[in-house]
């Protein structure tokens, strides 16, 4: 059994749950309401993509390395009203 790995990226969604993509394979747009459905939810998407891929003969993707990691944080901002 050949094991891939792939870089995932959850985000919360406004509306609760997570956003799920994968940098390497932009067809993949899912989403979950907790972490773990959202997990379970790339893996199929992710296995999908890879049998597509044999069974059209057409190349597996490879994993986008990021090179650096998104900073996030929040600024606040004083004004005068």
């Amino acid at each position: 059994m050949t094991e891939y790995k792939f870089t995932v990226f959850y985000e919360p969604a406004e509306e609760g749950g997570y956003l799920v993509s994968v940098p390497s394979m932009p067809e993949i747009c899912t989403e979950g309401d907790t972490l773990e459905e959202a997990r379970a939810m790339a893996e199929d998407a992710i296995r999908l993509v890879i049998e597509s891929n044999i069974k059209r003969n057409e190349p597996i993707p490879e994993d986008v390395v990021i090179a650096q990691e998104p900073i996030k944080e929040q600024v606040a901002v004083k004004f005068a009203a």
